[in-house]
């Protein structure tokens, strides 16, 4: 019975994680507008953020710490819209600057490094990288994904 359990749950994780992977980070529009702020986000590609969802339509942001209060409370920016229909996140990694995988990226917060909407959350795909900057920038802590809450956010504004 325990080896049915564990294989259930390793199925459920693959097939999670086999259809992010279909969903690949997009370029944002000159058009497109961040549903938090209002700001569009083509103008700042080193902090976009994005949410894929299921039926193939995105959401971008210009930086994390927007894409965050989106992600945990859809319905107030997309009406109709649940966290279940998300099949991605990507953020902007600090130092690459290329798009990451939201969910397993690191986060620093109370850096002093701003972002287009003033205090940013910080993402990398290294510790290492996170750390670093961390240090160099007097962050306050690196955080996982699932760390940021709404009393983090509001840290930050």
């Amino acid at each position: 019975m325990r080896r049915i359990a564990i294989f259930m749950v390793l199925f459920v994780f693959l097939a999670v994680a086999a259809q992010a992977g279909d969903k690949k980070p997009v370029k944002p529009a000159k058009s497109d507008k961040c549903p938090v702020c209002g700001m569009f986000v083509a103008k700042y590609p080193d902090f976009l953020a994005q949410i894929i969802f299921k039926d193939g339509t995105y959401t971008v942001f210009d930086g994390t710490k927007d894409m965050f209060k989106f992600y945990l409370n859809p319905a107030k920016f997309a009406p109709g819209r649940k966290a279940t229909d998300i099949a991605a996140v990507y953020v902007t990694d600090y130092y690459s600057l290329k798009p990451i995988e939201g969910l397993s990226a690191l986060y620093v917060a109370g850096s002093d490094v701003f972002g287009p909407m003033g205090r940013e959350l910080i993402p990398f795909e290294k510790l290492s990288d996170a750390e670093e900057f961390r240090k160099d920038h007097k962050g306050t802590s690196t955080l996982k994904f699932r760390d940021i809450t709404q009393i983090v956010l509001k840290g930050l504004d």
